[in-house]
């Protein structure tokens, strides 16, 4: 039989590979040991020094020295120091483990495995050494390189990977650590790819997380103040209050407000909106502005003709005549928006300023007046930064240059260190600076929070929003051209920094250092709802969360984010915004307003891609709509809700069909007559309209009086007589917060239903019993909460829902009809429940249904 191995019959066989790793593992743990014929230590009686041992002593202590010289003792055991240190290095080094497994676990990575540069500099050899010969010849690595001529330099290969779409000036560092995609023609971040859902709640609740924002869209509107305050009235929500009202004009404060079509209120709603006005220089620059003198045009270039370098972006504008002076630029505003409706915000802001400056024409004909919309969208980025602690990491990053002496800025700046939260602020207070370049100071350090017991105010309170304060040199657009590029490299300002004596000490700015314009926005996410008696025992209901936006030029994001990251702030993506917003108890655009196009854009997106997953499942692993009563479960059936579209006329019933079938179109009641639009009505007075329209008889048209009547103060015409006032009262929609009485937790487009008065009654009777049940029914052969209600009893659906980490139960935000609303506080009246109104929710794949409140948002 023939040996196994080769050379296994004779008596010199070779070492199998296992073996010569044995043996060289035995070796590289070897110490050596120094022959005694080479030994250079002699023993003297004035300085003996310790030599090898020659015989055994059964007393350690004698023979020993009286004195020992500690230089000629090492030079004796040169040889047993070197050879120690060489095994350890030669040990360490053939080790089972590679070098980039050597790393701690938030520095490895799997390029490492085959790029040297992966890893740290201290362990580059041992990774160079245990490079493959042949994987780098696989990898392309020998493969000779193109010629000068050739080449595609790194610039071009990354443009090429922006055709259908653009990179925020973060990608690469967003890239590396978060799940990518494309949103709104931009590649964005969703979420980080590490567990990270409840740390990032945590860190806006007690600590900071940033958010890059860059992607919002923002336009720029300059002409003369009363034409922009018309502009603005004539197209933002009426029941707010308005943009060019005192408190926002002077650029102290920003203002959160919605956007419509012009003269289409309450109906075709776009997204909501923040107006952010340039403040004024002085005071006699604001009266000057106030009284539309041409002197105000000193705000803007002469002419309002600017060059504009850029992607090809040209300003949009809507002159009424022709304007050789400039005279007409008197103010300037910005409008921030989500992306998704940038051409419907463009086209409404157009039509607006045609018609204000038509109407400032017949007011003032010896006047010539423009009105210039500049698209400002990649001039500036943006970071949004929540949290108690967004103000100490703000204070630790930020170097404000000490040029020009404000004494309210200083005031602001010091009242940080005390500062345990943003929300101590006034809401929406502007402030504006220009600080250092982030790299001179890095690495940042957080500033400490200034508990002084002996305080009687707080720091807050010594703080007031003011022009003087908002002014920042952000809004000069040669500013921003300017510092569009660094005027150093980071490997420049890290050569200063090598030539500091100290290592780690911070750089002195130098007279040729960029100086950076940058504002500050209080930013708070909360909800103006009222808490209700049954969320009285959850304190953390109230609680919102609280912020700053900082406002910087394009250019310099990746500069402030890796100061910003440094001090320890965790980075969100869009999951962290959105649970921002549902932890506050807010409406995030666009989920939850289903009234406008941006959110039927989503919702059609959502449903292709829920039952492509759907259909993907086989019929065993998939739950069976048909059977659990859900009519339609991918889209809220808004028209059917609110009686503006029949239900389907089917013979299995009206539901779905749970094969794979193309859905059928549901016949609408355009089809037989004018088919009305369903409209969402949103104002801080929606309660107290409830109530007086509770109490009367025809409640259609108290609201189309009170629609009238808001629209005639901001000078609009009444709404048009073919709309009539049961048709307005029928198409309107209410958002709402829904609070489980039990347990559970809703989920998206879960349905709610209405109960029936002794549903009710049991329910109010078994809660005071202490047996709570979710629903309550006469059926004893089913669970009473299994029992699926009718398609008649659908009063709305749920827009977000999730279980709430702040409040340790499910939460939902939603939206139903207003008239259903009100049979709903007509059956609290009539039953004397007094704790709400009273509803059922159904997870869309569930069959349980679950007591809950509706509370109005």
């Amino acid at each position: 039989m023939p040996p196994k191995r080769k050379g296994g019959a004779t008596g010199n066989d070779e070492p199998t590979s296992r073996e010569r790793k044995k043996q060289k593992t035995e070796l590289a743990r070897t110490i050596a040991v120094q022959p005694n014929n080479t030994s250079s230590t002699v023993a003297t009686a004035g300085n003996a020094v310790a030599g090898p041992s020659r015989s055994v002593r059964f007393n350690s202590m004698a023979g020993l020295p009286g004195s020992l010289d500690v230089e000629k003792f090492a030079e004796a055991r040169a040889y047993e120091i070197n050879a120690m240190h060489e095994a350890m290095k030669s040990a360490r080094s053939n080790a089972t483990k590679r070098a980039w497994q050597l790393l701690p676990r938030h520095l490895r990575r799997r390029a490492a495995s085959h790029d040297v540069r992966r890893v740290p500099l201290r362990l580059r050899d041992k990774a160079r050494a245990e490079m493959d010969p042949m994987r780098r010849k696989a990898l392309g690595r020998s493969l000779p390189k193109r010629g000068k001529s050739k080449a595609v330099s790194r610039n071009q290969q990354l443009l090429k990977r922006q055709r259908s779409k653009n990179w925020l000036e973060t990608h690469l560092w967003h890239a590396k650590r978060m799940k990518m995609e494309n949103m709104w023609g931009y590649r964005l971040a969703v979420e980080p790819t590490e567990k990270s859902f409840r740390p990032s709640h945590r860190a806006s609740v007690h600590g900071s997380i940033l958010h890059d924002a860059s992607y919002y869209a923002l336009l720029q509107i300059q002409g003369p103040q009363s034409v922009l305050r018309a502009l603005l009235d004539n197209c933002c929500d009426f029941q707010a209050p308005s943009p060019g009202a005192k408190r926002f004009l002077t650029g102290a404060r920003a203002c959160e407000t919605h956007i419509y079509k012009y003269g289409s209120y309450p109906f075709d709603l776009i997204a909501p909106v923040h107006v952010i006005w340039q403040p004024v220089v002085n005071e006699k620059t604001d009266k000057v502005a106030t009284q539309e003198a041409p002197a105000a045009a000193s705000a803007a270039p002469s002419g309002g003709k600017r060059k504009r370098r850029g992607k090809g972006k040209a300003p949009a504008k809507v002159t009424g005549s022709a304007d050789t002076t400039g005279a007409g630029l008197g103010r300037t505003v910005w409008i921030r928006f989500h992306p998704s409706v940038v051409a419907d915000v463009h086209l409404a802001l157009r039509t607006a300023s045609s018609f204000a400056l038509e109407a400032f024409k017949k007011s003032n004909t010896d006047k010539e007046v423009e009105v210039v919309i500049t698209d400002l969208r990649e001039r500036v980025n943006v970071f949004e930064i929540m949290g108690p602690k967004s103000s100490q990491v703000l204070k630790g990053a930020l170097k404000p240059t000490t040029e020009s002496k404000r004494e309210d800025f200083d005031k602001f700046w010091k009242s940080l260190n005390g500062l345990q939260t943003a929300g101590s602020l006034p809401r929406g207070m502007v402030v504006g600076c220009t600080v250092y370049d982030p790299r001179l100071s890095f690495p940042p350090k957080n500033a400490k929070l200034d508990t002084d017991p002996h305080l009687t105010s707080s720091p807050a309170s010594t703080v007031f929003p003011s022009s003087a304060l908002a002014q920042s040199e952000i809004w000069n657009e040669s500013m921003r051209i300017g510092l569009q590029r660094p005027r150093y490299k980071k490997k420049d300002i890290d050569e200063r920094k090598s030539k500091n004596l100290i290592p780690g000490t911070p750089l002195q700015a130098q007279r040729q250092d960029d100086r950076i314009p940058v504002l500050l926005i209080q930013r708070s996410v909360e909800s103006s709802s009222p808490i209700s008696q049954s969320d009285s025992n959850h304190a953390s209901t109230s609680a919102a969360l609280h912020g700053w936006t900082l406002i910087i030029p394009s250019g310099w994001g990746m500069p402030f984010l890796s100061s910003l990251v440094y001090t320890g702030t965790r980075v969100g993506g869009q999951r962290e915004c959105q649970t921002q917003a549902f932890e506050g108890g807010c409406a995030y655009f666009p989920r939850d307003y289903p009234s406008t196009d941006a959110y039927s854009e989503y919702a059609e997106a959502r449903e292709e891609t829920e039952r492509e997953r759907w259909e993907r499942k086989p019929p065993a692993k998939r739950p069976n709509f048909e059977k659990m009563g859900t009519w339609n479960p991918w889209q809220a059936d808004w028209g059917v809700v609110l009686g503006l579209e029949e239900p389907w006329a089917r013979d299995d019933g009206g539901f779905l069909p749970a094969q794979r079938e193309p859905a059928p179109t549901a016949p609408t009641q355009g089809d037989m007559g004018q088919k009305l639009q369903p409209w969402l009505m949103r104002c801080a007075e929606l309660p107290s309209i409830l109530d007086k329209v509770s109490t009367m008889f025809n409640p259609g048209a108290y609201l189309l009086d009170y629609v009238n009547q808001v629209r005639t103060k901001r000078h609009q015409d009444p709404l048009n007589a073919s709309i009539k006032a049961d048709e307005l009262w029928k198409s309107s929609l209410v958002m709402v917060r829904v609070v489980l009485r039990g347990r559970g937790s809703p989920e998206d487009l879960a349905i709610i239903y209405s109960m029936n008065d002794e549903e009710v009654r049991k329910h109010k009777k078994a809660e005071a019993g202490g047996t709570h049940r979710d629903a309550i029914s006469d059926d004893d052969e089913k669970e009473p909460s299994e029992l699926i209600p009718s398609q008649d009893s659908i009063i709305g659906y749920v827009t977000t829902g999730h279980y709430s980490l702040s409040r340790g139960e499910g939460h939902a935000i939603g939206a139903v009809p207003v008239a259903r609303l009100l049979e709903l506080k007509q059956q609290e009246e009539r039953l004397r429940i007094g704790s709400g109104f009273l509803v059922k929710i159904r997870n869309r794949d569930q069959t349980i249904c679950r007591a809950a409140l509706l509370e109005v948002l």
